[in-house]
């Protein structure tokens, strides 16, 4: 878990996310089309990948990818994230995170 900790500190939104994972992809889009800043970390394309993704298991992802963490608090994956995009509530989050400007 430290491993996670240490890639999502200090971050207002932070995707874990694999390059050929089309839902991580839809996840991506949907915070680009809010204008957030995401830090991105493709799990297949990082030295440490596997044990990232081993922690990630261990906090209950399933699948591991894509993780989203807003504020430095885990969201979830996807099924989340259109949850709270069809409460009205995922906008509000981006911005108190401080990952929106507007």
């Amino acid at each position: 878990m430290d491993v996670v900790n240490r890639l999502v500190e200090e971050k207002a939104l932070v995707i874990f996310s694999r390059s050929s994972c089309c839902i991580s992809h839809s996840v991506l889009q949907l915070m680009s089309n809010y204008g957030a800043n995401a830090t991105v970390y493709e799990l297949d394309n990082m030295s440490n990948g596997q044990e990232v993704d081993k922690a990630l298991q261990r906090l209950g992802l399933r699948p591991s990818v894509p993780a989203v963490f807003i504020g430095q608090n885990l969201v979830g994956g996807a099924k989340e994230i259109i949850s709270l995009q069809v409460q009205g509530k995922l906008v509000p989050m981006l911005k108190e995170a401080g990952a929106l400007w507007v």
